[in-house]
């Protein structure tokens, strides 16, 4: 079912080896720090969409249990959409600023200017 990781591998390694170009240090360093500016920012984005699924979470429950209007009105399905909206918005803005913020610290722009 599906295609083994060893074979993955040597895929990625024969497509290296076909390549006609070869990276330099420099260009090595710089896809390295890409790579993790892109997981500092979804470490970033993952803990800013748990902090606002629990602080959206709690009021529109509260809110759907206690207030007359939001009791008749929002579903669960309406329920889950409010909290999973605030989640979503918070992991992709958080984790756009990031990935942003670690690309400048990483430029190498002349900073006498």
């Amino acid at each position: 079912m599906g295609i083994s990781s060893e074979m993955r591998r040597e895929d990625s390694w024969a497509k290296r080896r076909e390549s006609l170009l070869i990276a330099s240090a420099y260009e090595e360093d710089r896809i390295r720090k890409s790579r993790e500016c892109t997981q500092e920012g979804v470490r970033a984005g993952t803990k800013a969409a748990a902090v606002a699924c629990v602080a959206s979470a709690i009021p529109t429950l509260v809110a759907v249990r206690t207030i007359p209007w939001a009791k008749a009105n929002l579903n669960y399905t309406a329920q889950a959409l409010i909290i999973s909206a605030a989640s979503i918005a918070a992991y992709f803005i958080t984790a756009d600023k990031t990935i942003l913020e670690c690309a400048r610290r990483n430029s190498h722009y002349d900073k006498s200017a």
